[in-house]
């Protein structure tokens, strides 16, 4: 893996635009010994199917083949939001700091799908006890709020491990990437807001109304996405969309878990779409505004199957399927190992 050991000696956004234009390109050579392999194996050409390019893929921003997922991380980072005062999620602020407690006991849903997908597991906690500010009245960051937790996120991409699972834990957060993904892809706040924890029609209308007026209050077309995300973000968010880079800047691929993850991916698309090739979206979120992200993305993801937890729960699940791929990349024989002509019709 790269080094990138630079990566969090960041203290602007000015800073952190510079570093965007540093990053490197997939290694298309590796990428190539892949789609050679494949060729070989025991199995008619493109049988696998998306298997097949997921293997491809992880040679390219690994950088080298064959690819391995011998040592894969989840990481949840966990933020608190000043939006939440207003009862937008089902839950009180208070209970981040109890699901992080819960992780940490190994009490939570994560904790099992690390275990049954040999995933290595990383809590981080942004201040809790300070959430961002109301961003109905104000920017839910200051710029050095922002790149504070931007760094700590990039400090998280460690040595040693060779693919990195991002989640999220904070009550009021899918209100912010709501307002974020409008803020930068336009629509109503109608089209982006969902039900979150399962919020009743009444908070849904709240939700709507607070993402609308937030959006309205920080509109100025002159800021550029990370403005926009300093404005309307969160600490756990920035703190993903860090990590995201670093990962970038170490050769580590990046498995995304829902809406909030792919929001915090989604501003540096808005920068340059090429900035989150790295990234795989594990699956789609039943947040309404997911859906619209993800086509205008162009990101496919993995699953579909009605999650809406968070925490990295979805992205640690593809792994399964990621860690499948590589196996039988690297496990199956070859029509000249097995001795079958690739005459046989299979």
């Amino acid at each position: 893996m790269g080094d990138a050991t630079h990566k969090s000696a960041i203290s602007s956004l000015q800073e952190v635009r510079e570093l965007i234009k540093e990053l490197p390109e997939p290694d298309l050579e590796s990428a190539k010994k892949a789609t050679l392999h494949d060729a070989q194996l025991t199995k008619p050409l493109g049988a696998l199917g998306k298997l097949e390019g997921l293997v491809e893929w992880l040679a390219s921003w690994q950088a080298e083949y064959p690819p391995k997922l011998n040592h894969p991380r989840t990481s949840v980072f966990a933020g608190n939001h000043g939006i939440a005062k207003y009862e937008v999620s089902a839950f009180p602020s208070s209970v981040t700091s109890e699901m992080v407690k819960n992780f940490v006991e190994g009490g939570a849903a994560v904790n099992q799908l690390c275990k049954t997908f040999d995933a290595d597991l990383r809590v981080y906690e942004l201040s809790l006890e300070h959430p961002t500010s109301d961003f109905t009245k104000e920017s839910a960051m200051t710029e050095e709020e922002c790149v504070r937790a931007m760094a700590y996120g990039m400090m998280a991409i460690e040595p040693g491990f060779d693919i990195i699972c991002l989640g999220e834990m904070g009550i009021g957060n899918t209100t912010s990437a709501a307002a974020i993904s409008m803020a930068l892809y336009g629509g109503t706040a109608k089209d982006w807001v969902g039900r979150g924890t399962g919020i009743n029609s009444e908070t849904l209308k709240r939700k709507i109304e607070l993402v609308q007026k937030a959006v309205e209050l920080h509109s100025d077309e002159t800021k550029d996405p990370l403005n926009l995300f300093a404005d309307l973000g969160g600490l756990e968010l920035a703190a993903i969309l860090g990590a995201i880079i670093a990962a970038r800047l170490a050769r580590i691929p990046v498995i995304l878990d829902g809406f909030a993850c792919t929001v915090s991916a989604s501003v540096l698309f808005a920068i340059d779409p090429t900035t989150v090739d790295h990234c795989l979206v594990a699956h789609r979120s039943v947040e309404p505004g997911h859906s619209r992200l993800l086509e205008l993305m162009g990101k496919e993801p993995l699953l579909d199957l009605g999650l809406r937890l968070g925490e990295a729960s979805g992205a640690t699940l593809a792994l399964g399927i990621l860690k499948a791929a590589v196996s039988c990349h690297t496990g199956m024989a070859t029509f000249t190992s097995a001795g079958i002509g690739k005459s046989v019709d299979l």
